[in-house]
């Protein structure tokens, strides 16, 4: 199945076509049960359990975990939920945690925990508006964790080089998770919000080192307690079968293509639009290019009327997703896992035949 419109858009994100055909089909007629995905229960058969074990177990593969010593979660309460849980579980009174400051997400992520205990940034580019990333010149080694989001997705910034620490490491992975090979065993607990590289909309995915969770926070309501969730084995509460499906679709897609060939394919696509912004007499980049994100590329017209009409240009030629965060206003072209190199080519040739097209009016 073919979409007749490319979605650059941030999130929810473009989901591989196979995905979402595969998906309409289970609404349909689940693996031929009769029921649809959206009617099977989540207790009293193995029909959900079977697709919770298979999506767990290829979250581990893919991020060469093992089951001894992680957890895997599926949750609610999207990326807010995690910005509190975690001071909640694991920030205790008397321990200050670190967070460092590199965009809109990372910045509410340290509001959430300030409201919860002591809390320390390490580092902020909120002042020059988020357009590097921030300079971390030492750790404390007495922080209960530190906090960083790997991926900006409104300023377009992407840390390559995590910061080395003894504390424990907790990272928000929401926009680039799956989207390069990555050494997952530094950290303590990462999470991401699926709608982006994951699936859509509706559930988080968080994975945490069982060591660590042995640090958590006695005599939290259960919702909020992470140990709770482990024990019930992420159905605490009624999960959202369905966008817990369609992520087991999308990591079934990942593993087929291969995280290196995503790798390889990421950092070219990146490369073709930052190439093009570059060399555009219409178009100037916003992050500082050592800092430049593959997951979600930011940039600006040169005079502010050419914005509407670049924007209405690329809509005609079937181009969605790509106008910039409301905060920050410009463009904004996300290039996640489904989007593939050759929909990325069409893009730049639209800037292009829109520079023609401007110029010689």
């Amino acid at each position: 199945m073919q979409l007749s419109v490319i979605n650059f858009g941030a999130g929810p994100a473009a989901l591989p076509a196979s995905v979402v055909a595969e998906a309409a089909q289970a609404v349909l007629n689940y693996n031929n049960t009769g029921l649809s995905i959206l009617e099977i229960p989540h207790r009293g058969t193995d029909l959900f359990p079977a697709i919770l074990a298979e999506s767990t177990s290829l979250v581990l593969s893919l991020t060469g975990l093992s089951a001894d010593e992680y957890e895997v979660l599926w949750l609610q309460g999207g990326g807010r939920m995690q910005f509190a849980m975690i001071p909640m579980n694991f920030l205790p009174k008397g321990k200050r945690a670190g967070y460092i400051d590199s965009g809109h997400w990372a910045y509410d992520a340290q509001l959430y925990a300030s409201q919860v205990g002591d809390v320390l940034c390490l580092g902020s580019t909120r002042d020059i508006n988020y357009t590097s990333l921030p300079q971390v010149a030492t750790i404390p080694e007495d922080l209960a964790y530190l906090h960083f989001t790997t991926n900006n997705t409104i300023y377009g910034t992407q840390w390559q080089q995590f910061p080395h620490t003894s504390v424990p490491l907790i990272a928000d992975m929401s926009s680039d998770i799956f989207a390069q090979q990555r050494d997952y065993s530094q950290f303590d607990l990462f999470y991401a919000v699926a709608q982006k590289n994951i699936g859509a909309a509706g559930v988080t995915l968080v994975v945490v080192k069982k060591k660590f969770l042995q640090q958590s926070i006695h005599g939290l309501p259960p919702i909020l307690d992470y140990k709770a969730h482990v024990q019930q084995q992420s159905v605490l509460n009624t999960p959202p079968v369905f966008n817990i499906y369609v992520s087991l679709l999308t990591l079934r897609w990942i593993a087929q293509k291969k995280l290196p060939i995503l790798d390889q394919e990421n950092r070219l696509k990146a490369a073709l639009l930052y190439q093009e912004i570059d060399r555009n007499t219409l178009l100037k980049p916003i992050a500082t290019k050592e800092d430049r994100s593959l997951m979600n590329v930011v940039f600006a017209t040169v005079s502010l009327p050419l914005e509407n009409e670049l924007l209405h240009f690329c809509q005609q030629k079937g181009i969605e997703g790509i106008a910039g965060h409301r905060s920050v206003g410009g463009f904004r072209v996300s290039l996640y896992n489904a989007i593939t190199v050759a929909q990325t080519e069409r893009l730049v040739s639209v800037l292009q035949e829109f520079e023609h097209k401007t110029i010689n009016k």
